[in-house]
């Protein structure tokens, strides 16, 4: 397997954290999705994001309401274009074409178009590789969105608790966000997803956070029984992250846990 040398730059913060300055981003060595060429739809350098997570590696900067500066929907394609040109003509590996980046890549204005254009240049150049969008789950209400996701091989989608209250611990949303509208949305979507589970445990304002207690991996268990997803990854921190001091889930804990998930017949995926 040849794996390329990566083409992107990734600024680092003083807080550990980093931001990426360019659109077409890696590849890198995903734990989840192999060797992942990425694409950021936030503009360089800047973190906008309808979530503010406590654990993010982008840093706690988030400039929520600035979308004026995204990335036209020709820009991304062109530099996507001549990646994979380049890439196919070195033989280069491709497992995964990835949405992620320095925030939320469904917020940007042209998601649709953009999946829609970028499908068509996987089929063009690398058949075989997978097309992947990892979204915070706040944008599936809306149908262009819906139907954007339902274009990826993998659409994937965050659920950190089942329980609003350590949602807003964790994942901070900028936006009223509720656990059942996500589920009610997620049973409406034509795609067979994958859901995406953060574990950590943490003391923040003298308030401890933990999502893998007794009551939350019941909650989380009850919910994936309703949604059915295609299958589940659970994973805990493996970088630098906005807040400190936040605890590291160990491999045997997640294991336990992916092993309850999967007595119900839930594909489960531990990435430690």
């Amino acid at each position: 397997m040849n794996i390329p040398i990566s083409t992107s730059k990734k600024i680092d913060k003083t807080d550990g954290t980093f931001l990426f300055d360019r659109i077409i981003t890696g590849t890198v060595i995903s734990r989840r999705l192999g060797i992942s060429l990425g694409i950021n739809l936030i503009p360089a350098n800047m973190k906008i994001c309808s979530f503010n997570c406590i654990y993010c590696e982008c840093g706690n900067r988030n400039l929520f309401n600035n979308h004026n500066t995204f990335p036209q929907a020709e820009q991304v394609i062109t530099e996507l274009e001549k990646t994979l040109g380049e890439y196919q003509k070195e033989q280069k590996s491709i497992d995964s074409i990835t949405f992620s980046g320095n925030g939320e890549p469904t917020l940007h204005p042209q998601f649709l178009q953009i999946i829609e254009s970028v499908v068509e240049l996987r089929n063009k150049y690398y058949p075989k590789t997978v097309v992947s969008v990892l979204t915070n789950s706040t944008r599936i209400n809306k149908p262009e969105i819906s139907t954007a996701l339902s274009l990826v091989d993998n659409p994937i989608l965050k659920i950190d608790s089942a329980i609003d209250s350590t949602i807003k611990k964790i994942d901070c949303p900028l936006e009223e966000f509720y656990i059942d509208d996500v589920i009610s949305n997620i049973l409406k979507m034509k795609s067979n997803i994958i859901i995406q589970t953060m574990l950590l445990k943490a003391k923040i304002n003298d308030q401890i956070v933990d999502n893998t207690t007794e009551k939350e991996i019941s909650e989380l268990i009850k919910i994936l029984k309703i949604i059915r997803p295609a299958k589940i990854q659970l994973y805990s921190i493996s970088r630098n992250t906005a807040i400190q001091n936040l605890e590291k889930i160990c491999e045997q804990q997640l294991k336990l846990i992916a092993h309850r998930v999967e007595k119900e017949g839930i594909k489960t995926l531990v990435t430690a």
